[in-house]
């Protein structure tokens, strides 16, 4: 599968270059869908604008069982710093995720596997709008759930470049390896008045001193000093002059969580710490938005990809997948049905941008790996399934 996969370098890396230079924003990613249908062999069965945006393709049998490969295909309102050949067209529009090599990756599986005699098929998920939601607060994952992306598929699996790793490298792990992404705003109220009287008014801004030292405590008092979370405050916004108390402070952040007890815990938290401002007389007003699920990879889907990747490559490249803070709605299709989502190194082993740097760059040489990957696993999943 491997060496299928690299014969084929060529044209993976022109997808990924090709999409790199025409970045489209969630939900808008219509040439980037029609790119895609133009792309996938002539054999698969193709369905347009399934979550608004998204593409779903079919290759194989027309029975047997159905396994389900995810990429996400859209980009972020960055301006492109990377300096590569291939930079961006679009002003303000960046592939900083990777999304554009998640996508070639699977253009280049759908070629792998439409060359097999295959026991059942594979579902190929191009997925928009997996970096935000809309203003119902849904991303593309779950208006492609609604739309059946999902019904009568087994196991889904799913890949994400990560420039931490090596290019070359393949980390797989069974249990929770992305946290759940929740935000919240807070209003905390007090009483506006002269800053040379104090004593005439409640300063708003003393009062959030306070409710930040207490948010700030939560993660480390009230949940379990092993349970990965965290809840950072990003925003604060307050007042017009610096002699003026404002009557009011608005901040807003983010909490992440891998568990829904340690969830749970830090929201109860989080509204302790605001009602502090009721202590000295203020109030507060404070809003938890939900989202994604966790990312958990089922332990037996895990293995497989691990064993999969083992005949692909040393096992010394291997390595077991570290949870990371960051989310991805992969989560919406693995809590439907069983799944994986792996990582494939794409650094160099030497100073490397994180994902959502405008500097951002991958190891190319990588992606025919990820393809092979993507594409053996579906066979072997399939090959089992059919067993059962």
């Amino acid at each position: 599968m491997l060496a299928d996969a690299q014969r084929i370098t060529d044209r993976i890396v022109a997808w990924r270059r090709h999409l790199h230079q025409h970045p489209e924003l969630g939900f808008h990613e219509h040439a980037t869908a029609r790119y895609i249908a133009e792309s996938l062999p002539p054999t698969a069965a193709i369905r347009m604008n399934v979550g608004k945006t998204g593409v779903v393709a079919e290759i194989g049998a027309s029975s047997g069982p159905i396994v389900a490969l995810r990429a996400d295909m859209d980009a972020l309102p960055i301006e492109e710093q990377s300096g590569v050949s291939f930079c961006s067209q679009v002003p303000g529009r960046m592939h900083a995720c990777g999304h554009d090599a998640h996508v070639a990756m699977l253009l280049g599986a759908a070629q792998l596997l439409a060359q097999r005699d295959l026991p059942g098929r594979v579902r190929l998920l191009f997925q928009p709008c997996e970096e935000t939601t809309d203003e119902q607060g849904k991303s593309g994952a779950d208006y492609m759930l609604a739309e059946g992306a999902l019904d009568d598929v087994a196991a889904v699996v799913g890949c994400h470049v990560d420039p931490s790793l090596r290019a070359g490298t393949i980390a797989v792990s069974p249990g929770p390896i992305a946290a759940a992404p929740d935000t919240f705003t807070a209003t905390i109220k007090g009483q506006g008045g002269h800053a040379a009287y104090p004593h005439h008014a409640l300063d708003s801004i003393w009062l959030t001193t306070q409710v930040l030292n207490a948010i700030y405590g939560l993660r480390g008092r009230l949940v379990s000093p092993i349970a990965p979370a965290l809840i950072t405050v990003g925003t604060i916004h307050a007042g017009t002059a610096e002699n003026i108390l404002p009557p009011e402070v608005r901040i807003s952040g983010t909490i992440r969580s891998f568990d829904q007890p340690t969830r749970q815990r830090l929201h109860d938290g989080l509204e302790q710490a605001c009602a502090i401002a009721r202590t000295f007389g203020g109030d507060y007003d404070l809003r938890i938005e939900l989202g994604c699920p966790p990312v958990v990879n089922d332990t037996r889907i895990a293995q497989l990809v691990r064993v999969e990747a083992e005949q692909l490559i040393a096992a010394k490249r291997v390595v077991a997948q570290q949870p990371q803070c960051s989310a991805d709605d992969f989560s919406v299709f693995a809590e439907r049905v069983p799944g994986c989502y792996f990582m494939l190194g794409v650094g160099s082993g030497q100073e490397f941008y994180e994902c959502h740097d405008p500097r951002f760059t991958i190891d190319e040489a990588a992606l025919p790996l990820g393809a092979a990957l993507l594409a053996a696993s579906a066979v072997r999943l399939l090959e089992e399934t059919a067993q059962r």
